[in-house]
């Protein structure tokens, strides 16, 4: 049956519309005037709130005490399954340097859930595929990266895992870096990512000329910028390449964040990197193996190494809003059509646009999600639990 969300603020492309109707079913049918709803069709009350695109997560670890690089199937569902409450409908689980059994058997159980996750009945957002953050990571910029497994860059590693890899971050600088990305791009869909990198400007020059177009949470794990060595910041602020940012006002400085929307604009990808501890209170973790130590927004190791986080989503994109003048529309592509962008989904996620799938989330002004539907089908609803 058609569907009509009416009654809300539509964030069509940059612009919040007000008036007229949102039609969907399985897949979005377009905004229309209000006289335009199909006889016949479900009339859904937005009751004021945002209706926005679901959001996208490309850089995720864990959430409510589990960890993609546990390898567990239930895991990723509840994962998937807490992410809704969030607005997020369709992420990418996201590995890192653990040992290579490890990894693949992460990769296997990511592999089995995102055919799970697109069946009608899954009850959490989809996942697209593996966001493989290491082994190939320069030991300087391990962060809270195990140093014991880390790898020489290995394409054959990579491409034996083609179907289920949508990014891969690493660090160019490394022997043979540079031919793992033409090889890799070369032979696969799959986006190499300049990250965990101690490159030079220069180097990281050569990487995005190598293939490399994205770029893993900017600022952090990486040499920084400075006015005589601009580093791989430099780099990624001027090169046509898309890059993350963990806008928790910890990682980046929110008076930053402006600044990097104005220079990156439609490339800028708004994530979390959250660990399994996100969603739940303060106290020790671990990630990767290690113990992390909880406080508020920060995650750090013993030694004070910063370690992801527990950042939401949705409040990443209330951050970009309230510290720019970005409106809604504006900051939540930066946390949908953009990431979505970035992977190749753009033609059926990331955006309200007819012949998308539907999935829609209901947002109220401090961008909390009151109701998620994906590919039309309500699957959450502040209040339900």
């Amino acid at each position: 049956m058609m569907k009509a969300l009416v009654n809300g603020t539509f964030l069509i492309g940059q612009e919040e519309v007000r008036g007229g109707a949102l039609l969907f079913d399985e897949t979005i049918h377009g905004h229309v005037a209000a006289d335009q709803v199909p006889a016949g069709s479900e009339i859904i009350d937005a009751g004021g709130l945002y209706v926005s695109p679901g959001l996208v997560d490309l850089h995720i670890h864990g959430y409510l005490g589990e960890d993609a690089s546990d390898g567990s199937r239930a895991g990723i569902r509840t994962i998937a399954q807490g992410l809704l409450e969030n607005g997020v409908t369709s992420f990418l689980p996201t590995t890192m340097t653990v040992s290579w059994p490890e990894i693949e058997a992460a990769f296997d159980a990511i592999r089995d859930l995102k055919a799970e996750s697109a069946q009608p009945d899954f009850p959490g957002a989809q996942v697209l595929g593996a966001h493989a953050e290491g082994p190939f990571i320069n030991p300087k910029r391990k962060g809270a990266q195990a140093e014991k497994d880390i790898l020489p860059p290995d394409a054959g590693k990579v491409l034996a895992h083609q179907d289920i890899i949508r990014i891969l971050t690493m660090a160019p600088e490394l022997p043979g870096g540079l031919d793992i990305i033409r090889e890799v791009t070369a032979n696969s869909d799959i986006l190499v990512s300049i990250g965990h990198t101690n490159a030079s400007f220069e180097q990281a020059l050569e990487a995005i000329q190598a293939g490399a177009s994205y770029v893993t949470h900017l600022f952090n794990a990486m040499s920084p910028l400075n006015h005589r060595n601009p580093g791989v910041v430099g780099a990624a602020l001027q090169a046509p390449v898309t890059t993350e940012l963990i806008a928790d006002t910890f990682h980046v400085h929110p008076g930053l964040f402006a600044f990097l929307h104005g220079l990156k604009q439609d490339r800028l990808v708004l994530v979390t990197d959250c660990t399994r501890a996100g969603g739940l209170g303060d106290g020790e973790y671990t990630l990767g193996g290690q113990p992390i130590h909880v406080k508020g927004i920060e995650c750090r190791l013993a030694d004070g190494t910063i370690a992801g986080s527990v950042l939401k989503l949705n409040q990443a994109v209330y951050n970009l809003r309230e510290h720019t003048a970005l409106n809604t529309a504006q900051a939540v592509a930066a946390a949908s059509l953009q990431p979505a962008t970035a992977i190749g989904e753009q033609a059926r996620k990331g955006s309200l646009e007819a012949g998308k799938d539907a999935d829609i989330v209901l947002f109220d002004q401090a961008i909390n999600a009151r109701a998620v539907y994906i590919a039309g089908r309500l699957k959450f609803r502040q209040g339900d639990q």
